[in-house]
């Protein structure tokens, strides 16, 4: 099995989806909790979600494997994302409740870290920069848009209920600030949903290291709750009605990216 999969777009918008996939190989699947297995704490359902972006020319990126074989969205040194906060490992060792992943003596050390690196993290890595290369090179700026789901409720992260928008750019820092206040106008339209823009959740290693305005490429990361187009708990069926509803929020905030775009290649001076 390929370990992603990327289907090219023609404008300057990439859409990763870094913790979309679930598939585990075997020999590792048999190492981890039962509970594991159900791998609870995906993105679930993102490329579905956002199954009208491709018609849009936009570039889609999404791995095959699970997060829980390894974090596309954490840096390879393991670095916290939010120090003095809790955090999961670049191979995580407890699911989003604290339950362990891994059966007793069976985490992976740090020469199956390195291999999952090399193997897994690496290529999605190089193919997220070629491709943002490519759009730059092609449009003279890229733009990153990281779609990322989490359940509305996790103690361990946050107290009481998320917003069901959650928008961040490390604080103003990985995108163009014209672009943060048109996407915070898009959410802030969306009546029947909460949002926030650089709460609890910034941006995360993606989102940080990608961005970077003053080369011409902007990376925003949205984090929604699973409860606007799911049900969060297992077998975390998508719901048609509640995606239906929420999707033209999506479709609408896809389009400014674009239309952003299209303002800053007339002016030749993007962002």
């Amino acid at each position: 099995m390929e370990t992603f999969e990327l289907i090219r777009g023609s404008t300057p918008l990439l859409i990763s989806m870094p913790h979309n996939g679930t598939a585990i190989p075997e020999n590792i699947a048999r190492c981890m909790t039962e509970y594991a297995r159900t791998v609870p704490d995906t993105d679930w359902h993102m490329d579905r979600l956002y199954d009208f972006a491709a018609g849009l020319g936009i570039s889609v990126l999404k791995p095959h494997y699970s997060r829980y074989l390894i974090d596309l969205n954490r840096p390879p040194d393991d670095a916290p994302l939010y120090p003095g906060a809790s955090n999961t490992e670049l191979c995580p060792l407890t699911c989003f409740d604290e339950s362990p992943v891994y059966l007793p003596g069976e985490a992976p050390d740090k020469l199956k870290v390195k291999d999952r690196v090399e193997r897994f993290w690496r290529p999605y890595h190089r193919q997220l920069n070629d491709e943002l290369a490519r759009l730059k090179s092609t449009h003279g700026f890229a733009v990153l848009f990281e779609a990322h789901s989490i359940r509305s409720e996790v103690p361990r992260f946050f107290d009481g209920r998320l917003p069901d928008f959650n928008l961040g750019t490390a604080d103003g820092a990985s995108c163009d600030s014209h672009l943060q206040k048109l996407l915070r106008g898009v959410l802030q339209s969306a009546k029947d949903y909460t949002f926030v823009v650089n709460g609890r959740f910034k941006g995360g290693y993606n989102t940080r290291h990608y961005g970077a305005p003053q080369s011409g490429i902007h990376a925003v990361q949205l984090e929604q709750a699973q409860c606007t187009y799911m049900e969060e708990r297992y077998p975390f069926a998508y719901d048609e009605a509640r995606a239906k509803q929420v999707k033209p929020c999506l479709f609408l905030l896809l389009e400014t990216m674009l239309a952003w775009t299209a303002e800053c290649s007339m002016a030749k001076t993007p962002g």
